[in-house]
């Protein structure tokens, strides 16, 4: 049948309620429900209650149906015999399909080959589904589909919902961790007049009452580092940030990133506070280190190994510290890398060789130490070395999920870093300097640690998804074509 003939013929059973009285949309769940995920085990056979879900089966004919119906905490097969339940009650099943949300109320029973199910003796309508739930979900077409319509894919599929469960588990014990540990948890500013605290390329939008230009936030690092100075020492937010970049299997506009300060601590204290962070998630949630992610071992017990970045780069494109972008730029394109430009930023040198280092750093997690201080400009330098900045990025299967530093907190040095930072922008790049968090910085703020760990990538890797469109609920999309 074709899907035009199958919602006429749903619209028609809807008008068939209707023409009863049955508003349907209107009624309410039968008094005294409770979860089906709550009376499955132990089953009390003889016991009365009462249900609600979405008709996910319906087979049999005449005196005799029977059906399954699920909630979000599990699935029950029911009973319809029509010397059981009403007359006027058993006709209903005429007009009810799968997908339909009802409610069902009767007493328990296991049946010979002790499957759990309830002997139905009342039935409600909530919803009419108006179209039928989807057949099938493979082949490139499908995922598609399921991204666009995430709603039909959680119904459709319980491995996906049991993917964004678990996301939300490793998010809270992620919160008890740091919790627990004595950092507050904060809201800082989803717009900003000035962006700042990363590098990438911002949403733009306007604010009329004050007919001002505003950024959508590309991280909060500088708000919460704000919260230092006024005296709060342990600070953290599981945030939503936004770049105006490229959409991949690893990036989507729109991301959650769990952003951690410290006052009175450093990157090693940084190091030590991510290793626990993941280790608590990986162990409470899925209760092992040991993970595989696309066919692949991952191990995550500390603790993790270190490599320098600017012993890697030396090894690799034999570029230093001292050099300039137009140096590193010749470099790369010795390599056979970026050949096609005649020009690059730090920013964009440094994506390019990330790429090529995440193709070799392993799978094990991995911090990615020294680098150069002009690659950094929040970072502490070192002080044996001041072209080397005291920060890390934390890679694990491949993928950079942290980044942390030791804080700058002289308001010297950070204001002839944002000024030298401001001269390298492009025309359609350029911002002003964030003279309000320099007036901060110059109030004082502690010597102090920053981590950033992109929350998505985390999940991609606990929960081993190949794509970060699969552990974001709604990821964004290209427009369908007309």
């Amino acid at each position: 049948m074709e899907l035009n003939e199958i919602i006429e013929q749903r619209r028609q059973k809807l008008a068939n309620f209707r023409e009863k009285g049955d508003s349907v949309f209107h009624n309410r769940p039968l008094s005294g429900r409770v979860e089906i995920g709550s009376i499955l085990e132990p089953l009390q056979e003889g016991a009365k209650v009462a249900l609600a879900g979405r008709l996910m089966a319906k087979r049999g004919h005449g005196k005799v149906v029977f059906a399954d119906l699920r909630d979000s905490t599990g699935k029950i097969q029911l009973y319809f015999k029509s010397d059981v339940i009403s007359p006027e009650k058993f006709a209903i099943l005429e007009n009810v399909d799968i997908a339909d949300i009802i409610s069902v109320g009767g007493e328990l029973f296991k049946t010979h080959t002790g499957e759990p199910t309830l002997k139905v003796e009342d039935l409600v309508v909530l919803a009419k589904a108006l179209r039928p739930l989807p057949e099938k979900w493979h082949g490139l077409k499908d995922v598609e589909i399921r991204y666009r319509q995430r709603y039909l894919d959680l119904v459709s599929n319980e491995e996906v919902k049991k993917a964004f469960a678990l996301r939300s588990k490793i998010i809270k014990v992620i919160r008890n961790h740091l919790d627990n540990r004595g950092f507050q948890e904060v809201e800082t500013p989803m717009m900003h007049d000035i962006p700042g605290g990363a590098a990438g390329r911002p949403f733009k939008t306007h604010h009329n009452v004050y007919d001002m230009p505003l950024y959508m936030r590309i991280a909060p690092e500088l708000y919460l580092k704000r919260l230092l100075v006024g005296g709060l020492d342990k600070v953290y937010e599981i945030n939503r940030s936004f770049r105006n970049e490229g959409v991949s299997t690893r990036h989507n506009p729109e991301f959650t990133m769990l952003e951690v300060y410290e006052a009175y601590s450093d990157c090693e204290g940084m190091m030590k506070l991510a290793e626990a962070v993941i280790v608590s998630a990986a162990q409470e949630v899925f209760g092992t280190t040991a993970f595989t992610y696309q066919g692949k071992e991952i191990r995550f017990d500390p603790p993790w190994r270190r490599v320098s970045f600017a012993g890697l780069v030396k090894e690799k494109f034999d570029i230093e510290p001292t050099d300039g972008e137009e140096a590193m730029l010749k470099k790369l394109q010795a390599k056979g890398f970026a050949k096609e430009v005649n020009k690059l930023s730090r920013t964009q040198i440094t994506k390019i060789i990330e790429e090529v280092l995440e193709e070799g750093i392993g799978l094990d997690p991995v911090f990615v130490t020294d680098y150069f201080t002009s690659l950094c400009p929040l970072a502490k330098t070192r002080i044996d070395n001041p072209l080397i900045s005291e920060r890390f990025e934390l890679y694990i299967g491949g993928l950079e999920v942290g980044n942390a530093y030791s804080e700058l907190n002289d308001p010297i040095e950070q204001r002839r870093r944002f000024e030298e930072e401001i001269k390298e922008l492009s025309k359609d790049e350029l911002k002003n300097l964030d003279d309000d968090y320099l007036l901060a910085l110059e109030h004082g703020m502690p010597p102090a640690g920053g981590l950033g760990i992109g929350v998505d990538r985390l999940v991609m890797l606990l929960t081993d998804q190949a794509s970060i469109r699969d552990v974001i609920l709604f990821p964004l999309l290209r427009p369908e074509a007309a």
